[in-house]
């Protein structure tokens, strides 16, 4: 994106706004009812954008600009009536639509955000890349992806995985946490908000050494998952202690927003399987992250084609 993107969404908001009634708000201020917000990263959208937005100007009260630390464009519209504009808007490529109530978490007070692992915070799914690394991934990979989906009980499809593990070589946990490919645009988030003073925690069904490596690489506030048996060396095919379900990572928002006093309306959740539903129910905002349909239907918003720089332009500045 070139220095002059956001320019150039502002010369063309400002010319939208004089040929029409539309008011203009500070987005700290924004009007209280139903807001749309856009995000997009393609320069060429910006026109296209803006034209549409022209012909359904009788459906807007107010727009506001969205800038965030990461390089992507957001607008905030306060509506009327959404109508058909949010459908009108979500037929155009790579553009993110988000229709919201105007209560907001607040990006610049204290904040919890609580993020799932596999899938969300990074690109794979530890369990298969294991069971791929121990000769079973096969097996194991359609069992995980009937368990995302809401088909199975998460903590017997969990050891049913593990238990097919049993008798790897330990050193493969070693062998991934060294080459985790994390989700684009984890780190400019995770940077954004810790510039705010955010907490950040991971609440993840996978295992303590991978979210123990993302929480030190990323400098997190705690991690939240299963642990592994290791006897001589060897994978025993078990887990240890209380599993991280769905409800433990339901418990982690409540849990770790009393005792950091996040205030009620500060907390967001974000993940992308059926399990993360108890999860982002929990939170004051709840997110999907290129998600299963169960999930994305449940969630507050559904972040369907962009990266996870977009998440901070769903709380309000």
């Amino acid at each position: 994106m070139t220095p002059n993107a956001q320019s150039l969404v502002s010369e063309q908001l400002q010319a939208l706004i004089g040929a029409s009634s539309l008011q203009q708000h500070a987005e700290a201020d924004a009007p209280d009812g139903q807001v749309l917000r856009l995000v997009w990263q393609r320069e060429g959208l910006t026109t296209e954008i803006m034209a549409r937005l022209a012909a359904s100007a009788g459906q807007i009260v107010s727009v506001a600009l969205l800038e965030r630390q990461s390089g992507l464009l957001g607008l905030e519209l306060v509506l009327k009536d959404a109508g058909d504009l949010p459908g009108h808007l979500a037929a155009l490529d790579s553009l993110e639509c988000f229709l919201l109530s105007s209560k907001l978490p607040r990006l610049g007070e204290p904040g919890l955000l609580v993020m799932d692992m596999d899938s969300t915070a990074i690109k794979i799914e530890c369990i298969d890349e294991l069971a791929a690394m121990a000769g079973v991934g096969a097996e194991v990979a359609e069992v995980t992806e009937r368990a995302m989906q809401g088909e199975l009980d998460f903590e017997q499809s969990l050891r049913a995985r593990v238990g097919k593990l049993k008798g790897a070589d330990a050193d493969i946990i070693t062998r991934l946490c060294d080459n985790l490919p994390l989700m684009e645009g984890l780190e400019a988030m995770v940077a954004e908000l810790k510039s705010h003073n955010w907490k950040l925690v991971l609440a993840s069904g996978g295992f303590t050494p991978f979210v123990g490596h993302l929480k030190t690489l990323l400098g997190l506030d705690a991690a939240f998952a299963n642990e592994l048996v290791i006897e001589d060396g060897k994978l025993a095919g078990e887990v240890t202690g209380k599993v991280v379900d769905a409800q433990f990572k339901a418990d982690v928002v409540g849990r770790m927003g009393e005792e950091w006093q996040i205030p009620a309306g500060q907390r967001v959740a974000i993940g992308d399987g059926a399990n993360d539903i108890p999860m982002v129910n929990a939170a004051d905002l709840g997110i999907a992250f290129h998600a299963k349909p169960k999930l994305a239907a449940a969630a507050d918003a559904a972040i369907r084609s962009l990266d996870l720089r977009v998440l901070p332009f769903l709380l309000r500045a």
